[in-house]
């Protein structure tokens, strides 16, 4: 099994007060996945976020119906979460979440390590579907997070 890497960073403007709790609700990948995917959380509220919490979902991938089952691994607020599909169309997925607080604001980092699946064809796959599908995934959730986390105001108070 061949584990591949996806690492992005993102410098949001606004405090980490104000974003992790935004990502610590499971509720908002639905805010950050592409509308192409049909994201449907199915785990029933209320979502406590805590090591060991599972957190269910439906989506589509390339029109195929997936469901999708994450468990919170390591919960260190607010600087860090890691969620790993328990179930899932990867053999293996483990993501890092990671916030920093900068002077301008909050550094959101991305660190998942995933395997695929194609046996033999798994660098095929990985080359033809699953890279190209997480970079088009990723490019929209930047633009989304962008557009959900503004600059502040000129003058306006920072936390």
């Amino acid at each position: 099994m061949r584990l591949y890497r996806l690492e992005s960073q993102l410098l949001l403007p606004r405090p980490l007060e104000e974003v992790f709790p935004f990502f610590a609700d499971a509720h908002n990948l639905e805010a950050l996945t592409p509308p192409w995917l049909n994201f449907r959380i199915l785990t029933p509220d209320p979502i406590a976020m805590a090591p060991g919490a599972v957190i269910r979902y439906r989506l589509r991938l390339w029109g195929v119906p997936v469901t999708w089952e994450s468990e919170i691994t390591v919960w260190e607020p607010p600087h860090r979460f890691v969620d790993v599909q328990r179930r899932g169309p990867y053999r293996f997925w483990a993501h890092e979440h990671l916030f920093q607080p900068r002077e301008e604001g909050t550094l959101v980092q991305d660190r998942v390590r995933y395997a695929v699946p194609g046996g033999p064809l798994e660098d095929f796959v990985q080359c033809l579907f699953v890279r190209p599908s997480l970079r088009r995934i990723w490019t929209y959730r930047r633009r989304r997070l962008r557009e959900l986390f503004p600059p502040l105001p000129q003058g306006a108070p920072r936390a």
